[in-house]
């Protein structure tokens, strides 16, 4: 907001000209000591900021964080320190803000709890992303689809997709109860390179059946052994 929009707003609140001036001047502070000047040192919010920025400092994230009176978040439910997140080069609006709030969760009907937490905009983090070139380019390539021939078997169908997930593969899940035509084009569409069914037979010998889609070759092998 220009500094002309925020001195007509004090004086629509019937502030004085001398008043006005030493919150502005507050408002432009960049310092704790600065602040320390300004209010003296009496104060316990001073007393928390000096707190937190001596914790920074301790934890080796001081030359992280900045102090700026200026930044007032948009929601009432705050109680103690906000904060904004910025790039370095500040060329963005805020990537994140939010603060510590003590009231908050009585509201939706339970106790007082101290929290503190914060949003952050999708938006400005993409731009950031293109801007620095860090936009990873996805592909639509699997290495897995897997499917259950029998509705029963979804879960199970779930539960082989995770193994696999947790051994580096990438998985399609096919929940839906679809023809093994429409699984073979998605496979297709999808450049898969095995097919792994679940179907009723095979399942109730612990084994699943998977085929190389490249190749055509088809063979059986137990959950525990899928690579």
């Amino acid at each position: 907001m220009p500094i002309d929009d925020i001195k007509k707003e004090l004086k629509s609140a019937e502030l004085s000209d001398v008043a006005i001036e030493e919150i502005l001047q507050v408002l432009s502070v960049k310092s704790l000591e600065k602040l320390e000047e300004k209010l003296g040192t009496a104060t316990e919010a001073l007393a928390d900021l000096k707190q937190l920025f001596s914790l920074a400092e301790k934890y080796g994230y001081s030359e992280w964080i900045q102090f700026d009176a200026s930044i007032v978040r948009g929601l009432a439910y705050y109680t103690g320190i906000v904060f904004e997140g910025f790039d370095r080069a500040g060329n963005l609006r805020a990537i994140c803000g939010g603060g510590r709030y003590d009231s908050l969760l009585s509201t939706f009907g339970g106790d007082d709890i101290p929290a503190c937490g914060f949003g952050f905009g999708d938006a400005v983090i993409v731009e950031l992303l293109k801007e620095k070139g860090l936009v990873p380019e996805l592909s639509m390539q699997v290495d897995d689809i897997v499917c259950s021939l029998d509705p029963n078997l979804q879960g199970t169908a779930s539960s082989v997709a995770t193994i696999l997930r947790e051994k580096g593969q990438t998985v399609d899940l096919v929940l839906e109860n679809k023809p093994l035509k429409w699984v073979f084009k998605r496979a297709a569409r999808m450049n898969a390179s095995r097919l792994i069914l679940v179907g009723s037979d095979e399942w109730q010998r612990g084994m699943v059946c998977v085929k190389i889609l490249s190749s055509g070759e088809q063979y059986e092998v137990k959950v525990d052994e899928l690579q």
